[in-house]
């Protein structure tokens, strides 16, 4: 096994997924092997149906592989049961959909402290106040989602992601309800809150932009990794 590796703070190897169909078994991703450094930032590219949040709810421990490994911050996925997942993202990992998946009866401090109450943070209240702040929405953490704008709520769904700190953030299509100008000011915060915190950084995407912030891209087609790209940025 190379040092990096051995060092990896995400890691697959031979990872596969296969789902039944009407027509038969489909393979969704076929044999992924690679490795995300602690620290460094990784795109998943490819066009929809090629298999990228498929591969990232393996990576995540969301979904089980049909064949192969996932290791995530140097555990291996497959020892551990359902429970056992859970525990390790709360403690480790944070999440923004491109659906923001924000709980509409909570209020943005409330959404944002949710993951703090479940890894049992000491002051979940203060420490999300504190993130909040951070991405510009200290006036408006007592409005529910619905009285935020799509970029308002995205930012909230950045919040909660990086409030407790986590080693890994999974980010699937980020920007993708988002209009061009609005995408380009989360791209901005999401990657000022990873240097911040120094956080590796998984994400899907098809926003070429969004993509070329990252140190490194991986490219997926039809379910087969092809190219692991050095960003030029």
């Amino acid at each position: 096994m190379s040092s990096h590796a051995e060092t990896a703070m995400v890691r697959a190897e031979a990872l596969s997924k296969r789902v039944a169909s009407p027509e038969g078994e489909l393979l969704i991703l076929d044999g992924a092997s690679f490795a995300v450094a602690r620290g460094e930032s990784v795109a998943i590219l490819g066009a929809s149906g090629s298999g990228k949040s498929t591969l990232l709810g393996l990576l995540a421990g969301l979904d089980l592989p049909s064949s192969g490994r996932a290791w995530l911050a140097g555990i291996d996925l497959g020892t551990l049961d359902e429970d056992g997942r859970a525990r390790l993202r709360a403690r480790r990992v944070g999440f923004v959909f491109q659906s923001f998946q924000l709980l509409p009866a909570l209020t943005a401090l409330e959404n944002t402290m949710l993951p703090l109450e479940l890894a049992g943070h000491e002051r979940p209240r203060e420490a999300a106040m504190e993130v909040l702040e951070r991405v510009g929405l200290g006036g408006r953490a007592g409005h529910h989602p619905n009285q935020l704008s799509g970029g308002e709520q995205q930012r909230v769904a950045l919040a909660r992601a990086f409030a407790g700190s986590p080693q890994v953030l999974f980010a699937d299509e980020p920007t993708g309800n988002l209009d061009a100008r609005t995408g380009s000011r989360i791209i901005e915060l999401l990657f000022q809150l990873n240097r911040e915190a120094g956080t590796t950084l998984v994400l899907v995407t098809h926003d070429a932009e969004l993509a070329e912030h990252c140190q490194r891209r991986l490219e997926l087609e039809a379910g087969r990794l092809l190219v692991t790209a050095e960003a030029s940025g």
